[in-house]
């Protein structure tokens, strides 16, 4: 079934370095902290990690062993294990859809938040925000979104950046890249943790974040845990079925999900510790949303010892995982066109990325000159949304959990036992694989609905 002529990861250290970064990204460093401020800490916290065990690590391991059986980009992938399975190469639509559109859509929204991080990363280091209030954090925040000419050429600086790293193919560009990022990240990361726990109130945010008052655990408390995990993971639109189609035959699979699954949430887990321990040392709340990381955080920054420098380094961090993450979602439309087309990588990566940067473009515009177009108003989910926001609710609450839905059915139900058997325990019927395909057939699709329920609920 392997493709020998298909290009391999150098080694499996690589291979998870590079699944961790495509994992770790604004999910644990933006989404996770202001989730668990906003959902009472604790509670969700334990939801959360629940959720990781049985949602997204059965969906890992399924999409990782689609990817390594057909050897290909997503939609060839797909359609070559179903027709091994005697079924309909059809699901290879799967592929598009999530592969294709849903990781180009998921892309727009990573450049405005990439060119967020690497705009404060310099507007940090050159002492711009040192001493801001409440409302000079927010007027700099306003300003950097008020024009095209503010957002526009740090997103698209991000793009460029993602573009260059993916055109540059597996060994050249990404390998090379993510040995460089995911060292750093997590060094600065442990760092700025350490530093909080000296200057912060790290007992009032330990106590937060692990001691949980089940009294604040409600339905949509849990279905909001439940989906962090999920996009935390990366896990609906096959980022990492096109990463585990460079997988070779001697990476056991469940246990490098595994420990992607435990590299990321140890990440989500360590950014809370950073971040709360500040808010709560200066008073500032932990509920203020999406807001949390660009209005909230350089108010604290502003007054901690040094914190023109770890400012400096928190921004630099969240732009390192914005970035490994944007590879991670070129790679599905970028083996897409190099599967089904004459196109070189570099070409490939370039096309794929100009499309990138259409919807990029339009949702940078929806914080100034379009700020008031809400393009799907008639379809009520997207009531009231502009671009950048309608992308979002796109990926994060419709393509992502009917993605995991579909990736679960496929791979429980459609994929040959014996083959999926082979791919994740040598051929072997053990318990884990019985429990795998129980959650898988069962548990995921019927969590991932509800989740869906609450979303046209909401």
């Amino acid at each position: 079934m392997i493709d020998t002529n298909r290009v391999q990861w150098s080694s499996r250290l690589t291979f998870v370095m590079a699944a961790v970064g495509c994992a770790v990204g604004l999910g644990n460093i933006w989404l996770f902290p202001f989730l668990a401020g906003a959902n009472g800490g604790g509670a969700f916290v334990l939801v959360y990690l629940v959720a990781v065990a049985i949602l997204a690590l059965p969906i890992l391991i399924a999409e990782l062993m689609v990817g390594r059986r057909g050897a290909a980009g997503p939609p060839r992938a797909i359609a070559a294990v179903a027709r091994e399975s005697g079924r309909s190469e059809a699901w290879r639509w799967m592929g598009v859809f999530l592969g294709g559109l849903g990781a180009l859509f998921a892309l727009s929204f990573y450049a405005v938040a990439g060119g967020w991080a690497l705009a404060y990363t310099f507007k940090m280091a050159a002492g711009q925000l040192q001493g801001v209030d409440a409302s000079q954090a927010t007027l700099a925040f306003d300003v950097l979104n008020g024009s095209p000419g503010s957002l526009l050429p740090w997103s698209m600086a991000f793009l460029a950046l993602t573009i260059f790293i993916s055109a540059r193919g597996l060994h050249a560009g990404i390998e090379k890249a993510v040995k460089l990022m995911m060292p750093g990240l997590f060094v600065m990361l442990i760092g700025i943790v350490i530093y909080a726990a000296f200057v912060g109130d790290f007992g009032r945010a330990a106590q937060f974040l692990f001691a949980p008052d089940f009294g604040k655990l409600d339905s949509k408390t849990v279905l909001a845990a439940f989906g962090a995990a999920f996009f935390s993971v990366s896990v609906g639109i096959t980022n990492m079925m096109a990463y585990g189609s460079y997988i070779d035959r001697d990476t056991k699979i469940p246990g490098t999900a595994g420990t992607v699954v435990l590299a990321d949430t140890s990440v989500a887990l360590l950014a809370g510790l950073m971040i709360f321990p500040l808010l709560f040392q200066y008073g500032l709340q932990p509920t203020e949303g999406p807001g949390l990381v660009f209005m909230t955080l350089p108010i604290a920054f502003g007054q901690i010892p040094g914190g023109m420098l770890i400012g400096t380094l928190f921004f630099l961090l969240l732009f390192f995982a914005a970035l490994t993450s944007s590879i991670g979602m070129l790679e599905p439309p970028v083996s897409l066109l190099t599967d089904s087309t004459k196109l070189k990588r570099s070409s490939a990566a370039l096309l794929s990325g100009s499309i990138g940067a259409v919807f990029a473009i339009l949702a940078v515009l929806s914080f100034n000159v379009l700020s008031d177009l809400h393009p799907l108003d008639a379809i009520a989910t997207f009531e009231g949304k502009n671009f950048f926001e309608s992308f979002i609710h796109l990926v994060l609450n419709l393509m992502m959990p009917i993605g995991g839905i579909l990736i679960s059915i496929f791979a429980a139900w459609i994929v040959k036992a014996e083959f999926s058997r082979d791919e994740l325990f040598e051929g072997q019927d053990t318990l884990a694989y019985k429990i795998w395909q129980v959650l898988l057939r069962f548990v995921a699709p019927l969590l991932l609905a509800f989740v869906l329920i609450d979303v046209a609920n909401s």
